[in-house]
């Protein structure tokens, strides 16, 4: 009874102090008191064959080192625009992304991730040599072993 009370008072107290700080201080305490999370953009990209490009990526372990063109989207960035960035900045090639994820995967401690598609619209394939050391288009029953088995069948459950 005793702690229902003091509940009770709390939030007598603190809910007009709470209204009164507004919308942006609101924002930045409950950031405060929630773990925040980091979202992951990925394009599927494909060719007029229907292969798929894929990056070995320098910074990841040599076991997974194959995946998608993708990186963490910025504050305030749309999922799609961040596609297209990330696919930008590592493979020089511009994109234009769906409107719809085509796959979304969560249940990471730290992280969510968000699949596109993608089709390429101009540029030429030239790679980014601190993040990426080799693009390959593959077909879907001919991935590279050293890829996290949960992308591969991301990749593998693709219409061809």
């Amino acid at each position: 009874m005793r702690g229902r009370l003091i509940e009770m008072t709390a939030r007598r107290v603190a809910t007009p102090v709470w209204r009164k700080l507004g919308g942006r201080v609101q924002w930045r305490l409950a950031r405060l008191r929630h773990p925040t999370f980091l979202v992951y953009a990925g394009g599927i990209v494909r060719d007029d064959r229907g292969r798929v490009l894929l990056l070995r990526h320098r910074l990841w372990p040599p076991y997974k080192a194959w995946g998608l063109p993708g990186g963490y989207v910025n504050a305030g960035e749309r999922l799609q625009d961040g596609v297209a960035r990330e696919v930008r900045e590592e493979t020089s090639l511009e994109v234009s992304v769906a409107d719809r994820p085509l796959h979304v995967a969560s249940g990471f401690r730290f992280r969510v991730e968000t699949y596109y598609e993608a089709e390429v619209t101009g540029g030429r394939l030239e790679l980014d040599p601190a993040e990426i050391l080799e693009a390959r288009w593959c077909a879907v029953g001919e991935l590279p072993a050293e890829m996290s088995p949960r992308l591969r069948s991301l990749i593998s459950a693709l219409p061809r």
